[in-house]
């Protein structure tokens, strides 16, 4: 691709990098995707999406992220599979540099996105959309009336857990301590029939049956070292997600996790510089509100390339 200075450069080609692609390419601006894998993020290894507005029943998330890259495309948004490694902001112009080349672009729209934290068990990956989830608003209408299992102990562990309570016939909160870390307002939300917390256990295995779903998990203690099992339906991971955000350290601020600090104004506090998508620091992590986030971040980027 011939060298250019790029009015915007996208980088992250998921639902929040696509739809400011879209909305800044739309407005005129010649527009860069950078994406390292495929379009769509996590969502396009999503089999069945039923909360996204416009697509009634089940949809499935590659053909939804294709249909999203090619509506940017059309718009004349130019795609570039490549990894950003570094990002510079020193001056008006921002360097993106991949292992091909180095890309100048007036402003910049982060949407590297974040990957969910698992646990890291043989049989983890092959299972996800078949019973092990990292997204209980997502997936948890698939588990009404059947019995599920969430592992942490943290704020969306708890949360989750009270969500799927009012879908599921039995919730067990698995936590390998034998506290919570979850805020204290908790405490009386989890306090519910149909949920159960599981004390000072980790997850050794995932059990499936023979079609190639989840069955159960073997727990095991880790004080006394006895193992059980639990039979579920669903395993809903919440141990954490990991934002794409190494690239940026020491170029555009961020937290303590390492997400973009960017308030609902997706400004990054580096003139130029936007952040939309799960790498922002926020409270709902949604293929809808990413695809938001991606909208204001291309308003925001067109008033500064227009010196508004």
């Amino acid at each position: 691709m011939e060298e250019k200075l790029w009015d915007a450069a996208v980088v992250g080609a998921g639902p929040a990098g696509m739809t400011a692609a879209l909305y800044c390419a739309r407005a005129g601006f010649s527009t860069l995707m950078l994406e390292k894998l495929s379009p769509g993020g996590q969502m396009a290894t999503t089999n069945e999406i039923e909360n996204y507005p416009g697509f009634p029943g089940v949809t499935d998330g590659f053909e939804l992220a294709e249909r999203m890259r090619a509506q940017a495309e059309s718009f004349g948004v130019q795609t570039e599979n490549a990894e950003v490694l570094a990002l510079r902001t020193g001056g008006e112009e921002k360097v993106l540099v991949t292992k091909k080349s180095e890309i100048r672009a007036r402003s910049v729209i982060l949407a590297p996105g974040a990957a969910p934290r698992e646990l890291g068990l043989p049989n983890e990956a092959a299972l996800r959309g078949k019973g092990v989830s990292y997204c209980a608003t997502c997936d948890g209408a698939f588990y009404r009336k059947k019995t599920v299992a969430v592992i942490g102990g943290g704020d969306t562990a708890a949360a989750d857990a009270v969500f799927l309570s009012g879908l599921c016939e039995k919730v067990y909160l698995v936590h390998r301590r034998d506290k919570l870390r979850a805020s204290g307002g908790y405490t009386k939300k989890l306090q519910k029939e149909n949920v159960e917390t599981v004390w000072d256990s980790v997850v050794e295995e995932i059990l499936e049956n023979e079609k190639g779903r989840v069955a159960g998990v073997l727990l095991r203690n880790v004080k006394t070292g006895e193992t059980r099992a639990l039979a579920v339906s669903g395993v809903f991971i919440a141990v954490g997600n990991i934002p794409a955000t190494d690239f940026a350290k020491g170029a555009v601020p961020l937290d303590e996790a390492g997400y973009f600090t960017a308030g609902e104004d997706t400004e990054t506090g580096v003139p130029g510089v936007f952040a939309a998508g799960d790498c922002r620091r926020k409270p709902l992590r949604q293929i809808v509100t990413a695809a938001a986030d991606g909208a204001v971040a291309a308003y925001a980027a067109e008033r500064y390339l227009r010196g508004e």
